[in-house]
């Protein structure tokens, strides 16, 4: 099949997947408002059982996002004001801030070359005595090198708090993201392989003490109406957005089957392109490819070629966190960290979704093709 000079591809297709649960969930919403169970109730407790079966652990405790997740995921292994968490430098800056808002010290650190995951021995080399944990981000949709991340934990005594956002289904031999470490958080953000129709995330663990003091701090620290135990917050997810995580959950397998090959195609169509480098999966991974993120120079012309052509791309992401405005008071430095440093000038995502066709990857290939000869 060959795609048309005018066809359009977005980035991201978010309309097609509520369609294919549209009949699915509306009934269930239905239901919902003549019940009034808008916050926990069955829907929340079913799809947790769900995941809980599909991820490979004992308990997850969904919460209102991502970033709730994975602070209430540090505080609940312990992590206090000072405490130094440790996490790659190329992350969404959700990763830092869950740590900031526990008064906790962000430690960037650099990632490999080849699958831009946070690098072992960069990790070994930050510890120090005020490092409680290391936070090792599945990114793209593939799992870090978690077998030298937690054989490192044990050596110190660290606690290991994945933040598996992008890499629902993801994992290899070891398991799934999201049952590799002590405990582990992730975002439902609509755009995630597994996504809410709005914001949700989940805590994952094997740990009970861990489940058990997660759910209680996001109620606000209670167990019980009116009585608190703890000063928590408030991060529960609600009864709607469980009912489509439901609904997407027995499809995800489907979805991410259909990523996969669409990550094969691109590697047929532009494999021989030079100037486009392309991602790799790492050893014993299983990639659920939430990003197809290549390498290029001159990448602001070649994005504007594409944007003009009507192809949607992304930069994921822009600014390593240690170069942030936000971050500067870390005293955070060009050229710190030189692997997370390159790849963000040149790093580009193409168009990644389930429903993604051949004819529209044809069509990005032909304009990117085109545009990195220019």
């Amino acid at each position: 099949m060959t795609a048309t000079l005018t066809e359009s591809v977005p980035f991201l297709d978010l309309a097609a997947q509520q369609a294919e649960i549209a009949d699915e969930v509306m009934p269930v919403w239905q239901a919902q408002l003549t019940s009034a169970a808008f916050v926990g109730g069955p829907e929340v407790a079913a799809f947790e059982s769900e995941y809980a079966d599909y991820i490979g652990v004992r308990h997850v405790v969904g919460v209102s996002n991502g970033t709730d997740a994975l602070e209430l995921a540090y505080r609940a292994v312990g992590v206090r004001p000072g405490d130094e968490v440790i996490m790659p430098a190329n992350t969404f800056i959700a990763t830092a801030e869950a740590a900031s808002r526990l008064g906790a010290v962000p430690v960037f650190v650099d990632v490999d070359d080849e699958h831009l995951l946070i690098d072992p021995g960069a990790v070994e080399a930050a510890i120090t005595p005020r490092t409680r944990v290391i936070a090792p981000v599945h990114l793209f949709g593939q799992t870090a090198p978690m077998g030298l991340i937690t054989a490192l934990a044990r050596r110190h005594d660290l606690a290991v708090v994945e933040d598996a956002a992008q890499a629902q289904g993801a994992g290899g031999s070891a398991g799934r993201a999201g049952a590799l470490g002590q405990v582990a958080a992730t975002s439902f953000y609509p755009g995630k392989n597994l996504g809410a129709a709005g914001d949700a995330g989940a805590v994952m663990t094997d740990d009970d003490d861990i489940a058990a003091l997660v759910r209680n701090l996001g109620a606000h620290g209670s167990a019980v109406k009116y009585v608190h135990d703890h000063v928590g917050m408030n991060a529960r997810l609600d009864a709607v957005q469980a009912s489509v995580l439901r609904a997407k959950l027995r499809r995800l397998d489907g979805w991410n089957t259909a990523r996969r090959a669409a990550a094969r195609r691109y590697g047929e169509l532009l494999g021989d392109v030079e100037g486009v480098r392309l991602p790799s999966v790492r050893a014993g991974n299983s990639d659920v490819w939430h990003l197809y993120v290549v390498r290029v120079a001159e990448r602001a012309r070649v994005m504007a070629q594409l944007g003009a052509a009507g192809i949607g791309t992304g930069i994921h992401y822009p600014t390593p966190v240690h170069l942030t405005e936000a971050y500067a008071y870390l005293g955070g430095r060009r050229g710190q960290f030189p692997v997370a440093e390159a790849a963000a000038e040149r790093i580009m995502s193409l168009p990644m979704f389930p429903h993604l066709t051949a004819d529209q990857q044809a069509r990005v290939a032909e304009v990117l093709r085109a545009a990195v000869r220019n």
